[in-house]
């Protein structure tokens, strides 16, 4: 596992989170499950009107087969071995100073991705992994979950106990292991945004 080295002193939680591609296929708990996204429901949001709403489905359940047909086919190579697959949703609306009225929410999906953080983490605690991704059929999950408009389909993210990276394709065990960050002075600026030069990022 390529070392992971922070500029300053955190939490090792943040370090061991990571976004593993091989899983062991073992069956998960739909109370581990439950308390990932009871980890997820506590994160803040705007005015905490808590936009998010997840959609799941454990290993071997009646809706297993349902949720992994609507990834794409290169997620579905490698998550079909996770133990749970959930689908991340925002509410694009919010309340409205009238009453009974709802406005459109400028920050849903950022606080649904405070809500995917804490999840993450919490399946790090628990022994467990978590990869999102947006490699989805989005128009797909909206039928076949049932999806009303004025929810967003954020990302879809697969759970699971790791396994060995042996377990996967050869073009994908090279990518097994944890990334690294770009360091905090390229991320991070006292005043305003600094002048660019020659080619950014």
């Amino acid at each position: 596992m390529t070392h992971r080295k922070t500029d300053l002193p955190i939490d090792p939680i943040f370090l061991k989170r990571w976004s593993p591609r091989a899983f062991d296929s073992s069956p998960m708990p739909e109370p581990d499950l439950l308390t990932l996204i009871e980890a997820a429901r506590w994160a803040p949001s705007a005015f905490n009107v808590q936009p998010w709403r997840f959609l799941y489905a454990l290993r071997g359940d009646a809706q297993w087969q349902n949720f992994l047909e609507l990834l794409d086919s290169f997620n579905i190579g490698w998550a079909q071995n996770a133990s749970a697959l959930v689908f991340l949703l925002s509410d694009r609306l919010m309340f409205a100073d009238e009453p009974g009225k709802a406005k459109p929410s400028r920050c849903h999906s950022f606080d649904a991705g405070a809500a995917w953080a804490q999840l993450a983490l919490q399946a790090t605690r628990m022994g467990y992994q978590a990869h999102g991704m947006a490699g989805i059929d989005y128009d797909l999950s909206r039928i076949r979950l049932q999806v009303p408009e004025r929810y967003r389909i954020e990302i879809a993210i697969a759970v699971g106990r790791r396994a060995d990276a042996a377990a996967l394709p050869a073009e994908l065990q090279e990518r097994e292991f944890p990334s690294p960050r770009r360091p905090i002075d390229e991320l991070a600026f006292a005043g305003g945004f600094p002048r660019q030069t020659g080619n950014s990022h």
